[in-house]
């Protein structure tokens, strides 16, 4: 496997292989089509899967199909074996932060600790408003954010009976004064998006980051979205620029897979291996840089 450094090439620490996430768009489709899809990419060996947390379509048909994300969570925790899962990202202001933790814990006991939380401070107006949720502006939703994250460790570190792994948490945004020193303090995985080189310069501030908030900066798996962009095109330059979890998207009702196949073979590629379907999931654990992080901080 090709020892990869989160980011800089200076930092010392843990390293993390490159993985491969689909995000599964749960809209424009039946509740069927996603089941027959997550049971397709967890068998060709996705590493993580992932839903979004909004209630209306992000794009087509406004009134087209669509599903809530924590009640298919639940159903995902039943329908895999091995595969990660999780929200991408889940929004902060739709549920209380004690409960959005019971909730995690809940589905991660169903799952025998496969769930990621994934969250963010949300951005979607119209979710907001016809939910009758206060939109505020993005500055308050990233106070709501911070006020959130140490109520959902806390309340994570007393329910009974506790996760079946610490959980851990993503945190997704590209803001480089508050959402990047929230990843600094709370994430085991920090998702943004951008080229290889805007990337790499958000890696070095989320690093400063961590230095400034006395956390090892490598503890921090980096992930990002390629949209539609192929190994060929951008790979090798993600993995260099830091970026080792590879998200990718997938669309109803088809959920083709041709561009999700190009990308495992570039994870296998780099990874140094074949991995078979079963390999990639979470019954050897977390990646590397995620495992140690959970084994070694305390909640």
């Amino acid at each position: 496997m090709i020892a990869v450094k989160n980011s800089a090439d200076s930092r010392a620490g843990v390293t993390c292989p490159v993985r491969v996430g689909v995000q599964i768009q749960p809209q424009h489709c039946s509740y069927a089509d996603i089941r027959r899809a997550v049971a397709h990419y967890e068998e060709l060996g996705v590493d993580i899967l992932f839903n979004w947390d909004h209630f209306f379509p992000m794009y087509g048909p406004r009134e087209g199909e669509h599903y809530e994300c924590w009640s298919m969570l639940g159903a995902w925790a039943e329908a895999t074996t091995h595969v990660e899962f999780g929200p991408l990202v889940t929004c902060n202001s739709y549920r209380n932060p004690d409960l959005l933790a019971d909730m995690a814990r809940t589905i991660d006991h169903i799952s025998d600790g496969r769930l990621i939380l994934g969250i963010g401070s949300g951005w979607h107006e119209r979710d907001f408003l016809e939910y009758g949720y206060e939109f505020g502006t993005a500055a308050s939703r990233l106070d709501d954010l911070g006020e959130s994250l140490p109520r959902i460790q806390r309340r994570l570190a007393v329910l009974n009976p506790l996760p079946k792994r610490r959980i851990p948490i993503l945190i997704g945004g590209n803001g480089v004064r508050r959402t990047l020193r929230l990843a600094a303090v709370y994430a085991d995985i920090w998702h943004g998006f951008g080229t290889p080189e805007e990337l790499a310069v958000k890696h070095r501030l989320l690093d400063d980051w961590c230095v400034e908030v006395g956390r090892d900066p490598s503890e921090i798996e980096r992930s990002a979205r390629v949209f539609r962009k192929t190994p060929d095109e951008v790979g090798r330059d993600l993995v260099k620029a830091g970026t080792t979890l590879i998200q990718l998207v997938v669309q109803g009702p088809a959920f083709d897979d041709h561009h999700v196949r190009d990308w495992l073979a570039f994870r296998d590629d780099m990874n140094g291996a074949s991995r078979g379907p079963g390999v990639a999931g979470a019954e050897d654990g977390p990646a590397p840089c995620v495992s140690t992080l959970i084994s070694s901080r305390k909640e």
